[in-house]
């Protein structure tokens, strides 16, 4: 498998930028490697560029992330329900959950490690509201490619290995700025 995925990496990097938004649009919907192994590679290639393949990868992602939600929209829900038919009140219980919190869990697996592809193809089964589900994936994704490419630009090399928990880091910060804010507006009350 790493064989394949590394192939794939290879081929969407001999397309040069047309690869990266390819690879960022599929990635949001199939498994193929993140387009942040690319990003980071034309990053370091050239700094003078990186805002310009960060706004290409959130634009083509965020796009991809629509496929998935399509996907799930009108081909997710009859192999849910055939997988869990008899789950169907722990389901429901699910649904309303994301009905309330999908926003914050699309823009946080956009934003994170966690497998965007899976809350791509969700919200479309659980018919997330599609205005919110494109605001939270343009947002967290294009926070997550900004933050790259601009980490990259002026660091350079010398951060490469830790962009990871760059991003981790950041991640922990935007919840505990949530986290507050939510604790705020209830001592309000």
């Amino acid at each position: 498998m790493h064989e394949i995925l590394t192939q794939m990496n290879n081929i969407f990097q001999s397309m040069g930028v047309q690869g990266l938004a390819l690879n960022a649009f599929i990635e949001s919907f199939f498994l193929v490697p993140p387009p942040d192994i690319l990003l980071i590679a034309m990053d370091l290639a050239k700094p003078e560029k990186a805002l310009y393949y960060a706004f290409i990868c959130t634009i083509f992602s965020a796009l991809g992330g629509v496929m998935g939600y399509i996907i799930g929209l009108f081909g997710g829900r009859p192999v849910f329900n055939f997988l869990f038919r008899n789950k169907h009140e722990q389901f429901d219980h699910v649904e309303k959950l994301y009905n309330k919190y999908g926003s914050i869990a699309v823009f946080l697996s956009a934003f994170t490690p966690i497998p965007y592809k899976i809350f791509t193809i969700a919200s479309g089964i659980l018919k997330m509201n599609f205005p919110q589900f494109l605001v939270a994936s343009f947002f967290g994704r294009g926070l997550r490619f900004f933050i790259v490419s601009i980490v990259l630009m002026l660091f350079g090399e010398t951060i490469k290995e830790y962009i990871e928990l760059v991003i981790i880091a950041v991640t922990i910060l935007i919840i505990l700025f949530f986290v507050i804010l939510y604790k705020k507006r209830h001592v309000l009350k």
